[in-house]
């Protein structure tokens, strides 16, 4: 299947030429600094306006394989709870992103949770917004989109455990993208706050710890899903070396401090 831009024009540029710049602009490769070979990332997904510098910041300093599990959030309640898309393309103004059907197919025999299903990524903007960053700077990338919507703490674990074993047992060096906002919509001192609770979880690399965080400090990052399974496929990789790369706040771009979200770049290696 073909699966055509949601958010074009709204989250991104619909205009290649601006769209393009724009990317260059966040994504800015630093040649006296050797690039990480990271086994997995945390990226935000909001309008680039707001959070691509974060984003780029993080993809300007990895080393981007050809192949990409972007994994996402579910916002909306249509769809399977785990959902993946395993054949076809993704269209942006940049062109078509063709997905990874044997890495897809890998997923789906080790991680049963997995559902094709399209109707939850019909809309979803968390995963779209990685692609443009992904088709300028690794053109001839492949990637497998996975969206998770809210799903119990051991079914995340379970999720990332089956990840790890496909990136294991891949020849291809493989890199997990993952994406999530931080803290909605409080003011900017109160987030910065509950963001660097989530954060500290993070970089200790604890799932539990995070998964516990954010329920009992009401730290509403959206896609606590997705970094939990992100922390079981650490660990069961042997990642030692994480790193917050850039953290910012809408704030620092819109100015209204009364109602932000948080953001986080973030690089495991």
């Amino acid at each position: 299947m073909l699966r055509l831009p949601a958010v074009a024009g709204r989250f991104y540029p619909s205009n290649q030429a601006e769209l393009t710049a724009l990317i260059h602009k966040y994504a800015v490769i630093d040649s006296s600094k050797p690039l990480i070979s990271a086994r997995a990332c945390l990226v935000p997904h909001a309008g680039y306006a707001y959070s691509g510098h974060v984003a780029g910041a993080v993809l300007a300093r990895i080393v981007l394989p050809r192949k990409i599990i972007v994994l996402g959030v579910r916002h909306y309640p249509r769809g399977e709870q785990a959902a993946i898309l395993s054949s076809g393309a993704w269209r942006t103004p940049l062109g078509d992103a063709r997905i990874d059907e044997e890495l897809a197919e890998a997923l789906k025999k080790t991680c049963p949770q997995l559902r094709e299903d399209s109707v939850a990524h019909s809309a979803e903007h968390s995963l779209e917004v990685q692609l443009p960053f992904l088709q300028v700077l690794v053109p001839e990338f492949t990637f497998v989109p996975v969206a998770l919507g809210t799903v119990r703490f051991e079914s995340l674990v379970s999720v990332g455990e089956a990840i790890a074993r496909v990136l294991e047992d891949s020849k291809e060096h493989v890199l997990l993208l993952t994406t999530s906002d931080l803290n909605h919509y409080e003011d900017d001192a109160t987030t910065r706050v509950k963001d660097h609770k989530a954060i500290d979880q993070l970089l200790k690399l604890n799932p539990r710890g995070l998964y516990d965080t954010c329920r009992d400090e009401a730290i509403s990052m959206c896609g606590l899903g997705p970094a939990v399974a992100m922390l079981t496929v650490a660990n069961a990789l042997g990642v030692k070396k994480p790193e917050l790369v850039k953290y910012a706040t809408s704030a620092d771009e819109s100015g209204d401090r009364s109602a932000v979200v948080g953001y986080a770049g973030m690089i495991f290696s």
